[in-house]
């Protein structure tokens, strides 16, 4: 990987436990054969360390193989795929509930290094005085600089009422701070909703098994409060549950295709609208950032597509890719890159990310008040 920006928007918390969230629900299944001459040469480097190696008494077989596969999955160069040893992998299994024992934060790899991109506000890591762009140096005394993202996020995930120690390099600050913070359990609600006069600013800030319930209860308060305008917000929405954002799409779209998947033989899924009882025609805006990525991009893209909303702020992350578990026989199990997204119109996601129709240099509250502006000037 290049020392170009490469946030992985995968959190700390339950909404994005690796990139398995962001495929969920999906698998094309196809399992193509692999090269014959490669796996010889495996088994031929197998058979000289276990024929020549000075210490045949030290060397461990399942340890062994372990590396092997741990090479094999660097060599893919692909930041989503990872091997995870079986602790590691069940615990990576934890359903998208909504809430999740941990310290409320949300980080990625930037420049290589393990970066927090934002704290869940009066989170236990926010409390302890963690801010967007620290650099976690270290977990529990171990470093960070050789972890995959994987294996950080599920060291500093733990119990309620236990204790993480985290080295922290904080921005503009010269020597790192270390700090402890106390686990707890995060509860994770996905939709925000508030009314700013007859405009309503939407924010949906991770696809949950609960988003599409939530989304449903704000809409029907926007029918209420007599909304004649939405603002919907995904900038820094890491993804989550392609399901969900299946349904979520539903509720503004009345029919057609909200993503198209191809799989590595070329072969073409294509995902539709559901049919609803609530599906919402108001002018829309839809705000993106750097920060928005998967399942934000295909909510987005699938509405740019549609022409149900003008897209505004900065060109996405680029994650469009269909991530899988797939379990090895002694229980520890491989993620695994299975596919790419399109947007309905067949732009591709990964690498590209949705271009915005409205390219924004406003972030905060004065972006929102350019959506709000710019919806009152169609009417």
């Amino acid at each position: 990987m290049s020392n170009t920006m490469k946030y992985i928007l995968i959190g700390l918390t339950l909404i994005a436990i690796i990139a398995l969230a962001f495929g969920s629900g999906y698998n094309m299944g196809r399992v193509p054969a692999g090269d014959g001459e490669g796996l010889e040469l495996v088994e031929e480097a197998w058979d000289v360390i276990f024929r020549d190696y000075v210490d045949l008494d030290n060397l461990e077989p399942h340890e062994i193989s372990q590396g092997a596969i741990e090479g094999m999955m660097e060599a893919l160069d692909d930041p989503y795929s990872s091997y995870l040893d079986a602790e590691t992998y069940e615990l990576g299994l934890s359903g998208l509930e909504g809430e999740i024992e941990g310290i409320g934060a949300q980080v990625g790899i930037r420049e290589e290094k393990l970066t927090v991109i934002s704290p869940i506000p009066d989170s236990p890591a926010a409390q302890a005085g963690m801010k967007a762009d620290d650099v976690i140096m270290e977990i529990d005394g171990e470093a960070t600089t050789d972890m995959s993202l994987v294996e950080a996020v599920l060291k500093i995930r733990g119990p309620k009422g236990t204790t993480v120690s985290l080295l922290i390099q904080h921005k503009d600050e010269t020597e790192p701070v270390e700090i402890e913070i106390v686990r707890t359990t995060i509860e994770l609600p996905s939709v925000e909703l508030q009314m700013m006069a007859d405009i309503a600013h939407l924010k949906i800030s991770h696809f949950s098994r609960r988003t599409a319930t939530e989304l449903l209860t704000a809409l029907n308060e926007m029918d209420q409060a007599k909304a004649k305008g939405i603002i919907l917000d995904l900038r820094g929405n890491p993804g989550g549950i392609l399901d969900t954002v299946i349904d979520v799409a539903s509720h503004f779209l009345k029919s057609g295709v909200v993503l198209k998947v191809v799989d590595n033989q070329g072969e073409q899924a294509v995902l539709e609208v559901r049919t609803k009882e609530m599906v919402n025609e108001l002018p829309m805006v839809v705000l993106v950032n750097e920060f928005s990525a998967s399942g934000s991009e295909v909510l987005a893209g699938a509405l740019q597509d549609h022409g149900r909303a003008t897209v505004a702020g900065n060109v996405t992350f680029g994650k469009g890719s269909v991530n899988v578990p797939r379990e090895l026989r002694d229980g520890s199990g491989i993620y695994i890159t299975t596919a790419r997204w399109l947007t309905p119109n067949g732009r591709r996601i990964e690498g590209e990310g949705i271009k915005p129709d409205i390219e924004l240099e406003l972030e905060g509250e004065e972006a929102v008040q350019w959506a709000i502006d710019y919806l009152e000037s169609q009417e």
